[in-house]
């Protein structure tokens, strides 16, 4: 993939599969605007790419805040930049059961985890459609092609909106060259699950289940260059979303409820 004279904005770009994404789209030449919370650890990122020759932004900006993404799209016309690969992958989780946390809590969730990928998607489509070129990919999850576990509980419910809302946006730019697609990966090693609180619970997992960030992310740029919609990485959880969908729906969700008490907080 050469990326050279393109513009990327990815957004959870501090930590784990969003800062894998500006590593590599950076190696591959792409100029990389990051957004996250954290000022600080976007600056130190940028230090170490410096040696790509291409520039990295940081822009600190929450999108659980309902202005972030006009906001964004704001920085963007200021300094002249025109997106081309637009990475939505900032999210968090809740655990506990859907009552356990305040309906604001669930508001700022909703609002970080679908309606900031809804908005910066449709603020930066139109100026990709102008030019005649774009790559979007939504980062989803394999929880978003199963049956949900307890715990987390718009989790689940999120990501299968992403890979719908992908699904939809590939279809209407079918025989174009603007492609999108839903990245879908199954555990992987990243800080998430440290910030998440699950990461004595993901420690019980068995090591073939677990996914290294790299592969994941260089598989999804393939994907999305391919015009594949819906990406799933690694052969396992390839095989758990095919299981999951050929099975009686019943006996599907209790599978998923039974494993989902080892990973999940479901108090």
């Amino acid at each position: 993939m050469d990326y050279r004279g393109k513009w990327a904005l990815v957004t959870g770009a501090s930590a784990g599969i969003g800062q894998e994404f500006v590593r590599q789209l950076a190696e591959s030449g792409a100029n990389v605007v990051m957004v996250a919370r954290r000022e600080d650890r976007l600056k130190e990122l940028s230090a170490l790419l410096d040696s790509h020759g291409t520039k990295t932004i940081p822009l600190a900006a929450d999108l659980s805040d309902p202005d972030a993404p006009e906001s964004i799209v704001a920085f963007l016309e200021e300094q002249g930049i025109n997106i081309d690969i637009l990475i939505n992958n900032a999210g968090f989780g809740l655990p506990g059961k859907y009552i356990s946390t305040s309906w604001a809590e669930q508001e700022k969730y909703l609002q970080l985890m679908v309606s900031a990928y809804a908005e910066l998607t449709h603020r930066l489509l139109e100026r990709m459609q102008a030019r005649g070129y774009g790559r979007v990919i939504n980062v989803a999850s394999v929880a978003g092609l199963v049956p949900p576990a307890a715990g987390h509980t718009l989790y689940g419910p999120s990501k299968s909106f992403l890979v719908s809302f992908s699904q939809a946006l590939a279809a209407e730019y079918n025989d174009t060259d603007i492609n999108v697609s839903a990245l879908c990966p199954g555990f992987t090693y990243t800080e998430f699950h440290d910030v998440n609180n699950t990461r004595e619970q993901l420690n019980k997992m068995p090591d073939f289940m677990m996914m290294q960030v790299g592969e994941t992310v260089s598989g999804a740029l393939k994907a999305v260059e391919k015009a594949h919609t819906v990406y799933v990485p690694g052969l396992q959880y390839k095989f758990l979303v095919w299981l999951t969908g050929i099975l009686p729906r019943a006996w599907a969700e209790r599978i998923v409820r039974r494993s989902g008490k080892n990973y999940r907080d479901s108090q």
